[in-house]
């Protein structure tokens, strides 16, 4: 069983701590642009581009913390970070494309 280490080194919580912060204000640019910008072909963009670059800040923080945890190297988020970079993107495609397809068919139909 794994324990959690009563303090951890100032050259790993830095980082950690750092790139945690960053992830978390990417994160919240992304929904203030969710909320903010005013139709849908805007607003799909800030958590379209948001998601893979505050995710690889979580995930980078992660392997940090947890290779020097358990002093092996620790590749797991590797594995997160290739099904959010091939999802989100394929997503937010099929999104815009739907919303494109109903506003055509909505104007044809007028």
């Amino acid at each position: 069983m794994m324990q959690i280490p009563a303090d951890i080194p100032a050259w790993l919580a830095i980082p950690v701590a750092l790139l945690l912060i960053l992830g978390s204000l990417i994160a919240l640019i992304g929904t203030l642009g969710l909320l903010r910008l005013p139709n849908f072909y805007q607003r799909i963009h800030g958590p379209a581009i948001t998601v893979t670059l505050g995710a690889g800040c979580f995930l980078i923080a992660s392997m940090l913390y947890f290779t020097v945890l358990q002093q092996r190297i620790v590749i797991h988020e590797l594995l997160i970070t290739v099904f959010i970079m091939l999802t989100a993107p394929v997503t937010s495609m099929l999104l815009m494309r739907t919303a494109v397809y109903r506003s055509l068919r909505k104007n044809k139909d007028e």
